[in-house]
């Protein structure tokens, strides 16, 4: 059991990538939306997708 908030996957329906518009994956285990487009992975931060492309980890 963690102590930090989950994240409710039904946004996944809703989010795609600032970027490039393209739709996002999650990775329960990094707490991140990875965008295979724009090979980016935005963080989730105690349930709360944070979708800045300047707080998004490159994938590259």
């Amino acid at each position: 059991m963690t102590d930090r908030p989950e994240f409710d996957r039904r946004m996944l329906e809703a989010l795609v990538c600032p970027l490039t518009q393209a739709p996002l994956k999650y990775d329960a285990e990094r707490q991140e939306l990875i965008s295979p487009a724009a090979r980016l992975a935005f963080p989730i931060r105690e349930g709360i997708p944070i979708m800045l492309v300047d707080e998004a980890r490159d994938l590259s």
